[in-house]
């Protein structure tokens, strides 16, 4: 067993030393075997791709309307759920927030539990978390030559542990995050090679973002990128941009900030990573600048709000794309990945699929990172006019610019974005995405205020309400190619976990007030639909054991939009604006973590 734990200064090693022995390909390619296994639900993305989608389809639109609750599970713990189970050989793996347990379930016998793990941890994480205390889910490496199989879990105190998957037997332990400079980790961590990728959090109270790979045996950092700053600590490639140098290039992390900013000026990266085995790609989006005053800090303020397209290997940025140069409005830009293979002016491409925060769809080739098409989530998003797809550019409107003295009213969307952390799906046989968005505009009223480490360091005031469609939620279909969406439907509050697609011509989702919904793929239209015990933040799985395709979804209502049910606030502007957005939710649901199991009923 082999234990670090790393600060600025010194890392300390305890435990028995492994056999210091890499297998460079071994994680992937059995990873990407299991993913591909529809018994299985391997990874948060389900794939490497991130398409969420399974060719299962014993559960289809014709029988859809059957399922009835075969077995569930209550965790315990009453904040928000985000992420989902994993199920790998017929082991379910079951994460939670704060304080981070996790539970394997035999599916041979789910009235009992293989094993637990709480951890402990120092509880002052809690109070600087942003936005309660969610945890994104677990990752999986299978066994190689020199460690057995293993399940990765990033903690809110910042550490991230590995564990026997077998045994739940600790295996090393690394400090990731400070969160005395208010660094969290909410976000689920991603396996590729033999690396585990870890992000970070605390935007909100100045953190200056990174990613980092640690080797999966032994928890060894082996790189580690930057947001913001120099371009050796961003890891510029000595081709970055080559094929879009109008995206930018060198010395930008620096020049695009006044004085020293960017020390303090965020771009964490708390959502979701995609990967291409073939060119050896990672993909994920960093986030918001700080603070949210823009006032504050002029310029372009890059790397924030970027699409990363970095070498496994090396962490090496090979293009990276600003989709909201100088963000005025929280647009964090960590959101869902999808990787597809579709054509374009009739030669089949490599894409890259990504729903921002800001409204905007953005597709980009993911070998060169060029733009393909850019277009609007909704035709109520005001901000911004267009992007010019020359310049990849937004050209944005003034009237919803925020600036010190001012109250800007109206924004559409509002800083929680037409889309957040949920995770989406693609139907390779439709060439569908299909999304669970938010519909949530605001006004905003920036003030200044100074830098304290481990203290909030937002500057502005948020009003949030339904959007002009009067719903706080919608589900689309949408060929990301053309900017065509083939269905859309209303949801009275936001989908905020994100959607599962299937081969039974399906699309499963989960709602704020505690619903879970399939819909007809092809046309939208509901089939079927469950009240569970809370409100859904979480995706849903779906996975086969001896012979029967089950559908599993977390219940547990909080999160960002939560947070007023789950602390008792009152304030609209509370929750950095969720209270007032979400203030009927406490009369449709209220705590309760778990998992819910379902199968056709007869």
């Amino acid at each position: 067993m082999r234990f670090f734990r790393l600060s600025t200064l010194t890392q300390v090693v305890c435990g028995v030393a492994l056999i210091a022995v890499t297998v460079p390909t071994f994680a992937n390619k059995d990873l990407a075997k299991l993913s591909e296994n529809d018994e299985n639900w391997a990874m948060q993305t389900k794939d490497y791709g991130a398409t969420h989608y399974s060719k299962l389809d014993q559960i289809n639109n014709q029988n859809v309307r059957h399922l009835k609750p075969a077995w569930s599970f209550s965790t315990g713990v009453l904040n928000g759920h985000e992420g989902g189970p994993l199920v790998i050989d017929g082991i379910m793996y079951v994460h939670t927030p704060f304080p981070n347990n996790i539970f394997a379930i035999s599916l041979d016998d789910t009235d009992k539990i293989l094993w637990e793990y709480k951890p402990k941890q120092n509880p002052a994480a809690r109070a600087v978390a942003c936005c309660d205390v969610v945890n994104r889910g677990l990752a999986y490496a299978p066994a190689g030559k020199d460690y057995p199989a293993t399940i990765f879990q990033n903690q809110l105190d910042g550490h991230i542990v590995a564990l026997n998957a077998k045994t739940g037997e600790l295996l090393w332990k690394m400090e990731n995050s400070d969160i005395a400079m208010g660094s969290t980790l909410t976000v689920a961590p991603f396996v590729a090679k033999d690396l585990v990728i870890v992000g970070s959090s605390g935007a909100e109270l100045g953190v200056r973002g990174y990613a980092t790979a640690y080797s999966i045996k032994d928890g060894k950092q082996v790189w580690r990128v930057y947001a913001t700053g120099p371009d050796e600590d961003i890891k510029l490639a000595k081709d970055f941009n080559s094929a879009n140098p109008h995206y930018g290039q060198f010395g930008l992390g620096l020049k695009t900030w006044e004085g020293d900013a960017w020390k303090i000026g965020g771009g964490t990266n708390w959502g979701w990573y995609a990967f291409d085995p073939d060119l050896d790609m990672l993909y994920y989006g960093s986030g918001n600048p700080a603070p949210w005053n823009e006032t504050m800090r002029p310029g372009d303020n890059k790397w924030t709000m970027t699409i990363w397209g970095r070498d496994i290997n090396t962490g090496e940025a090979k293009f990276g794309y600003q989709k909201t140069p100088h963000d005025e409005w929280d647009y964090a830009g960590v959101n869902y990945m999808g990787l597809s293979e579709q054509m374009v002016d009739g030669k089949m491409t490599k894409l890259l699929t990504h729903p921002d925060r800001n409204g905007l769809v953005y597709t980009l080739n993911r070998e060169n990172g060029t733009l393909v098409n850019a277009f609007k989530i909704d035709d109520t998003v005001n901000w911004v006019k267009k992007v010019d797809l020359k310049t990849g550019l937004p050209i944005r409107d003034p009237e919803f610019s925020t600036h010190m003295d001012h109250e800007a009213k109206g924004i559409c969307p509002s800083a929680m974005g037409y889309h957040n952390q949920g995770l989406e799906s693609y139907d390779p046989e439709k060439k569908l995405f299909f999304m669970g968005i938010n519909h949530i505009c605001m006004d905003w009223e920036p003030f200044m205020l100074p830098y304290r480490a481990g203290q909030f360091f937002v500057g502005a005031t948020l009003n949030m309400y339904p959007g002009p469609k009067g719903t706080l939620g919608q589900v689309k279909a949408m060929d990301s190619v053309t900017g065509e969406f083939k269905w859309e439907v209303q949801e009275k509050f936001a989908v905020w976990g994100g959607t599962t697609a299937t081969a039974g011509n399906l699309v499963f989702y989960g709602t704020l007030d505690g619903q879970i919904k399939a819909r007809d793929s092809r046309n939208g239209k509901e089939l079927w639909k469950f009240k569970l015990p809370s409100g859904v933040i979480g995706h849903p799985i779906t996975y086969e054991h001896n012979g029967r395709q089950y559908l599993a979804i977390y219940y547990g209502v909080g999160g960002w939009p939560g947070v007023g049910l789950v602390f008792d606030l009152q304030d609209p502007t509370a929750g950095l604006g969720a209270v007032g957005a979400f203030k009927e939710l406490a009369h449709y649901t209220q705590q309760g973590g778990g998992v819910m199991v379902f199968s056709l009923g007869y």
